[in-house]
């Protein structure tokens, strides 16, 4: 009984040790607060998927009632910035210098085969094909907007609808179809494994160049006493760094949360304790903060940025690239995030990604309780 009341007493003074040394050091609150807003900005504004106002050309070859109606469907389009000509050179050296990102020809006759019932009428469009979702972008838009002008004109003139399908189209969990609601809530992972990996990483590799990390292992206390003193500040550190970046999610950038807190809050511990391991473990393999900041980046961050699914969809990736996916926690934190915020509880995808995390987070605490046993040995 005594020997488990002054493990207590050891532990409570790691942790306010740690507590203290993180109040006093800016780069903490820093990492935690200021990066944050800095990353969900850039996700929220900067970083976009969508192409609105895109730069195109319009080439009027022909003349007449029917093109500048055409020409006038266009100039409404939300997706258009539009620069009109009646010749194609003058545009086209802008589309090989970047100006604009697409172009659209109307070509001499297309009033005349509008009225012929054997022929189709027929529009070229140039897309700069350097950028190819912008150039999937320049098509699907232009065909939208011709075809919504077709309709349209068929309706003015009293003409036979022309012949489509009509596509119903609906968007689930995010109908605007706004990049931000689903790159927001992937970015908060981001942010979780910057605070995680990267801040208890550098710290405690700062602890074993300063001799504080020796010295602390010459005294009584134990190795699991010492990791737990090392993460639980950090992961309370990492905690309001999560609630910080909800609240900005919620109602800055007016991101839909479906699911609940209590969701969040666990699927965010069991990720934040996978984080603060790798950067545990990376410290006290390294023991320089130099060389702890590399393996952070690399062993967390980009794997986050790049195989979770976070900008770039997994299943388009080759089939090996897709495997090594599983080995990094992004991947299901990202999953369980969006499924939180966009579709709800949906409680297959958060049990199956929250074992996964719990699993990571096991096996972390064990390898770093028996590696850095034998550093001590």
């Amino acid at each position: 009984m005594a020997k488990e009341k002054s493990g207590w007493r050891r532990l409570r003074a790691l942790i306010w040790k740690e507590a203290i040394q993180i109040v006093h050091d800016p780069s903490s609150i820093l990492i935690a607060f200021v990066l944050p807003v800095m990353l969900l900005f850039l996700f929220g504004y900067a970083v976009s998927l969508d192409s609105t106002k895109l730069k195109i050309g319009l080439v009027i070859e022909d003349r007449s009632p029917e093109t500048e109606s055409l020409l006038a469907a266009f100039r409404n389009s939300k997706f258009f910035e539009l620069k009109v000509s009646f010749s194609r050179q003058g545009l086209e050296k802008d589309l090989v210098a970047g100006k604009i990102r697409g172009l659209v020809v109307v070509p001499i006759d297309f009033s005349r085969m509008r009225h012929r019932e054997d022929e189709e009428p027929a529009l070229q469009v140039i897309a700069d094909g350097s950028e190819p979702t912008t150039a999937n972008f320049v098509q699907n838009y232009v065909r939208a907007v011709v075809a919504l002008w077709a309709q349209q004109r068929a309706l003015e003139l009293g003409l036979p609808m022309p012949a489509s399908i009509d596509i119903q189209n609906r968007m689930w969990f995010n109908p605007s179809l706004e990049s931000k609601n689903y790159l927001v809530p992937g970015s908060i992972a981001i942010i979780m494994t910057m605070i995680g990996t990267l801040l208890t990483s550098l710290v405690v590799a700062r602890e074993w160049e300063r001799g504080t990390m020796e010295a602390m292992m010459a005294t009584p206390v134990r190795i699991q006493e010492i990791i737990l003193g090392k993460l639980l500040p950090y992961f309370g550190l990492g905690l309001g760094s999560m609630v910080f970046c909800t609240i900005v999610a919620m109602f800055v950038f007016q991101t839909p949360f479906r699911g609940s807190f209590l969701a969040l809050f666990l699927l965010s511990s069991l990720f934040l304790f996978t984080c603060l391991g790798i950067g545990l473990l990376v410290s006290t393999l390294a023991k320089s903060q130099f060389v702890a900041a590399q393996f952070s980046l690399v062993l967390a961050f980009l794997p986050a940025v790049q195989l979770s699914g976070f900008i770039f969809e997994i299943s388009s990736m080759p089939l090996i690239i897709q495997g090594l996916t599983y080995l990094f926690p992004a991947r299901y934190f990202v999953q369980a995030l969006q499924s939180v915020f966009l579709a709800g509880d949906v409680m297959p995808i958060l049990l199956s990604n929250g074992l996964v995390l719990l699993g990571f987070s096991a096996l972390l605490f064990l390898l770093n309780a028996r590696v850095t046993h034998k550093r001590l040995a």
